[in-house]
């Protein structure tokens, strides 16, 4: 479990049904995974004072169970893949019960590619940062936040499983978005 990341929800979280809204669990996912990298001195503050931009690039999401208000959020993140331009984290949230037991909300990734603030291509992830990023990776980096997703069926992968990262894989396009910049 990764230190650090607890919410209690609010009233602004919720929808009319009083739950917490689907699109919150991604901005709750995004805090916890940036929270996890700075914690470890690879997060947002790093790759800026190193000139490098951060973007998402993808994000998978399978919701498992629903959060109301007041309900306390802890999550688990990990680093669950370093490239060459770009890193995954594994993020998984959990509702913290009463008798000290935790439930699955949703699990998920995320993948941040670095890019060049100026002209916003992807560039190499700087050699320090990815050195730190390769070192919070976890000795069985196969294994997954929650359960083991299926590689597919007839209806293709599995939500949250973002195919077979490997080095040399293809680079994901990055997005607009940056982590942190609001929606």
């Amino acid at each position: 479990m990764s230190a650090g990341f607890r919410t209690r929800v609010e009233h602004v979280d919720t929808d009319a049904t009083g739950i917490v809204h689907f699109s919150r669990y991604t901005s709750l996912m995004e805090t916890a995974g940036t929270e996890h990298l700075e914690a470890h001195d690879a997060g947002l503050t790093a790759f800026s004072a190193a000139g490098v931009d951060l973007v998402a690039a993808d994000l998978r999401v399978t919701y498992l169970n629903s959060a109301v208000y007041r309900d306390v959020i802890v999550a688990d993140t990990r680093v669950d893949h370093v490239g060459a331009a770009w890193f995954a984290l594994a993020v998984g949230l959990l509702r913290e019960e009463e008798d000290g037991g935790r439930t699955p909300l949703v699990t998920g990734h995320l993948v941040f590619a670095a890019v060049d603030p100026a002209t916003r291509r992807a560039v190499p992830l700087p050699a320090p940062l990815r050195k730190t990023l390769r070192g919070i990776v976890p000795d069985a980096a196969h294994e997954r936040i929650g359960s083991t997703p299926d590689r597919g069926g007839r209806h293709g992968p599995a939500a949250g499983y973002l195919g077979d990262r490997r080095p040399g894989a293809r680079t994901p396009s990055p997005t607009v978005h940056r982590p942190g910049a609001g929606p």
